[in-house]
């Protein structure tokens, strides 16, 4: 028997049909990339969104089509997410820091028909466009008066005057919302990028779950700017998930120093924000300079990497901004969990919740997890077991995007294997030790990289620090700290930071040594790259060694 129910597809294009509809005069400000800032709504945003896919049809864009885009975090980059999609187009949000091996890789793989992008790209894909042929034609985010040289790009299209030939009267097309909707790749730190396909329907699915009060938490009374860049896992959903609630929406362009981001948080009110540990160091360094506050600011939700407790603690207790620790992936589209307490929690002392926040959190309704040994056999979630973490719901990818043959990771039919070292505790916070690939292994015993870096960065003398595992002939391994100083920690040394490190970690945890390194290689999505730092340091030899 069936229900009598209305049957309407879930698409992308209905978030900012709603939002253009119901939130019309809440703003959308943009830092753009000319430099001005930039204030419409979101009547006018879908006005616009319509034209550019009236512009696309008429371009000879058909369903299904892959179209590139190379862009920071600008009301032009929000027109194009509703646009592409918003006609049955793909759209494959292209991360720029990528190597130019892997932009030529994810372009023609992707087989994108056409590449929107900002100014600041234009060298850049001028560089690619000889190795990517299939490429139609490049569309420039910008107006006429701010055409850059486009000399040495294949059919160059200035977006403004595309879509002012279109009248924007148009109503979204329908169609099956399991269809393919965006395309982001890894970052590609072992082989070629791979590429994550998300639909219509597993995006909204995904919204709807973030938006919740024991995720993100986002209404209409919220300002929220997403420093998380647009080209990564679609800023965490958050330009999706703004249109579902009609939030203002703060976009922050290309400039994502501790001074910008500052200035945009206390003009545009931000209550909520999002992005990688590696931005709000900058923040936080910025405002004990210059001694800012953050008066308005709600909630941060910090992921991408582990936060580490004096970050947290110093968001909490020195500017009463909450944090939100999440854990995510490209393959989920991205979120998995989210930190927030439960009822029993109420009475937690001030230190008792921020051990519990140290956790990367929760499953979201729509995710269901489970950790495994390594023989493929399920361990109890009672905190201690620690295992391989799978994952599984309908918002997580169940294979990687025109790749013929099965990645290992989905081995087991139904589960994603995410690589992640983690405990799950009986309420069912995840509690991450380290990637498969990154943990130290010291006499049989395993030393989380995460945890020892986190425990050194309080120090505040150090900026950053990363813990890998050397070659040892009693131990097989023994981790190496690298450390990153502060500008006033120049003349911290090595027995500082194993003295500060005494009695906050297991004795056997102690680095064998520490190296002082002027910054540390991260991949294109701002996490550390352990890969680079164990190729760097592969001749290293431990003085115990």
């Amino acid at each position: 028997m069936l229900a009598k129910m209305m049957d309407r597809p879930l698409l992308i294009s209905s978030l900012i049909a709603h939002a253009g509809k119901w939130h019309a005069d809440t703003e959308v400000v943009t830092k753009t990339i000319e430099g001005p800032v930039h204030r419409y709504d979101w009547a006018a945003a879908e006005v616009r969104a319509k034209q550019f896919a009236q512009a696309l049809q008429r371009l000879g864009v058909k369903f299904g089509d892959r179209i590139g885009t190379l862009a920071w975090n600008t009301y032009r980059h929000v027109e194009a997410y509703y646009a592409i999609a918003g006609i049955g187009a793909v759209t494959h949000t292209i991360n720029p820091r990528l190597f130019p091996d892997q932009l030529e890789y994810v372009v023609n793989h992707a087989d994108d028909q056409y590449l929107v992008i900002d100014l600041t790209f234009v060298d850049l894909v001028a560089d690619l466009l000889p190795k990517a042929p299939k490429v139609k034609g490049v569309i420039v985010f910008a107006g006429k008066d701010d055409m850059p040289d486009v000399s040495r790009l294949r059919n160059p299209i200035c977006y403004e005057e595309l879509i002012a030939a279109e009248t924007g009267d148009m109503d979204w097309p329908s169609f099956d919302d399991n269809s393919a909707a965006a395309l982001c790749y890894t970052s590609g730190t072992t082989g070629n990028p791979k590429g994550a396909i998300y639909a219509h329907k597993s995006t909204i699915v995904h919204t709807l779950s973030q938006i919740a009060p024991d995720c993100m938490a986002l209404s209409a009374r919220d300002s929220a700017m997403p420093v998380v860049p647009m080209f990564h896992v679609n800023a965490w959903g958050v330009p999706y998930a703004t249109a579902a609630v009609g939030s203002k929406l703060v976009l922050p362009g290309r400039d994502l120093d501790g001074k910008s981001i500052y200035e945009l948080l206390t003009g545009e009110k931000v209550t909520f924000t999002a992005a990688v540990p590696t931005i709000w160091m900058m923040l936080l360094a910025h405002m004990k300079e210059v001694g800012g506050k953050l008066p308005d600011l709600d909630r941060v939700v910090i992921g991408g990497s582990a936060c580490p407790r004096a970050m947290m603690e110093t968001f909490q207790n020195d500017y009463g901004v909450n944090v939100i620790h999440a854990w995510g992936m490209t393959e989920m589209s991205p979120l998995g969990t989210a930190n927030t307490p439960k009822r029993k929690h109420a009475d937690l002392s001030d230190t008792a919740a921020v051990d519990l926040q140290q956790s990367a959190g929760r499953p979201l309704y729509g995710v269901d997890m489970k950790i495994v040994d390594e023989a493929g056999a399920t361990l109890p979630n009672d905190g201690e077991a620690t295992g391989e973490l799978k994952v599984t719901g309908p918002w997580i990818i169940a294979d990687y995007f025109n790749i013929p043959e099965k990645a290992p990771a989905h081995a087991e039919d139904g589960w994603f294997g995410t690589g992640d070292v983690c405990a799950i505790d009986p309420d069912g916070y995840i509690w991450i030790t380290d990637r498969l690939k990154d943990v130290i292994k010291s006499g049989g015993e395993w030393i989380s990289s995460i945890d020892l870096e986190n425990v050194a960065v309080g120090h505040p003398k150090i900026a950053e620090a990363a813990a890998i595992g050397l070659p040892h002939p009693k131990w097989d391994e023994r981790p190496l700290l690298v450390v990153v100083r502060t500008k006033d920690g120049q003349d911290l040394g090595k027995d500082d930071v194993l003295g500060y490190l005494e009695g906050k970690i297991a004795k056997w945890w102690m680095p064998d040594d520490v190296a002082f390194v002027d910054e540390l290689p991260h991949t294109a999505t701002g996490k550390l790259s352990k890969l680079q730092l164990r190729a760097r340091f592969k001749d290293y030899v431990l003085p115990t060694a």
